[in-house]
């Protein structure tokens, strides 16, 4: 019988399809795992309400655990305490870089208030450059924002800050 420690290992193939350079286990998406036999549970907390990628990751994890040998496997939704950016590792802000995407800060107080987005400055994750700009409060997901570099006239996409 697996622990759950080696489960939590098993779960880090299933990647976010919205930033695939992320696994569920690192996004902090996987709250808690429980096993039982050959009957495992798996917690989990969506990162924004209503997430598309939700479904997808829900079935990556039944598609991970049933081929390593659960026949039963159920996936529950936690929904307290919301998850938060404020969850991801330093290393896994690093990896949001990497990608292109500017990595959230800790939460702040403006960051709650959307008519406050215009001022915050997001540096670019190509050159580190704070002269950006907001061009839409949402880009290719809910979860992200869209900015521009005045510096190396890159656009990007800001993970936010929730």
């Amino acid at each position: 019988m697996m622990t759950s420690d080696q489960i939590f290992q098993l779960l880090k193939q299933v990647k976010d399809p919205e930033v695939p350079v992320l696994d569920v286990v690192e996004m902090g998406v996987v709250r808690e795992v429980e096993v039982t036999d050959r009957r495992v549970t798996v917690k989990i907390t969506p990162t924004y309400t209503g997430c598309p990628a939700m479904k997808m990751l829900e079935e990556g994890i039944v598609r991970v655990l049933r081929e390593n040998g659960f026949s039963g496997v159920s996936v529950e939704t936690v929904l307290s305490p919301p998850w938060t950016t404020d969850w991801l590792s330093d290393e896994t802000k690093q990896k949001l870089k990497d990608y292109g995407i500017a990595p959230p800060g800790k939460v702040a107080p403006e960051d709650v208030n959307p008519l406050q987005w215009d001022e915050k400055k997001v540096p670019c994750p190509y050159c580190d450059s704070e002269d950006t700009s907001l061009t839409s409060q949402f880009g290719s997901t809910a979860c992200k924002a869209l900015y521009y570099c005045n510096h190396c006239q890159q656009p990007f996409e800001h993970f936010k800050c929730i």
